[in-house]
């Protein structure tokens, strides 16, 4: 088996901590489409845009049997303050050991302010409800980003 998730392949299951002080798993959401986005930074312009995208769909995605999941490298804390304060409908996940981030390659060198450093590409995955990676989207920029995702989801059933 390779170390990373493949397109059409089950994508394995892992579990991480979560906000609302509870550890979540993929396997929770047997049955349910997926769309796990990967971000930099909680709190920063774009990651908040992107978030409140999500967060604006939210009941559209929930209508067709999707779980919204954001995952970045930031701790729980941050998390909880980012979640609460942007009001996001789903979870953040933390990925400190960027074991989640490897398994699906959003760690790469980026260039901030001319200073070389590894950081999450922003990226999102949409995983169909029997498990399997049915999309992906690297290099995302945030303009309707979510909207892109929620059409792909549509396609899906």
């Amino acid at each position: 088996m390779s170390d990373t998730v493949s397109l059409g392949k089950k994508v394995p299951d892992f579990t991480l901590p979560a906000t609302g002080d509870q550890d979540i798993a993929l396997s929770d959401f047997k049955g349910k489409n997926v769309v796990l986005y990967f971000y930099p930074r909680d709190s920063t312009p774009g990651c908040t845009r992107e978030g409140q995208a999500f967060g604006d769909n939210h009941a559209k995605f929930k209508r067709q049997n999707t779980v919204v999941l954001g995952i970045s490298r930031d701790s729980i804390k941050s998390h909880e303050n980012f979640k609460a304060k942007q009001e996001f409908p789903f979870d953040l996940l933390s990925d400190k050991e960027e074991t989640v981030c490897n398994l699906f390659d959003v760690i790469k060198m980026k260039n901030m302010y001319g200073k070389k450093v590894r950081g999450i590409e922003r990226s999102t995955f949409l995983i169909d409800d029997k498990g399997k990676l049915r999309q992906e989207w690297r290099k995302v920029k945030v303009n309707g980003h979510a909207e892109e995702v929620l059409a792909a989801v549509k396609q899906l059933n």
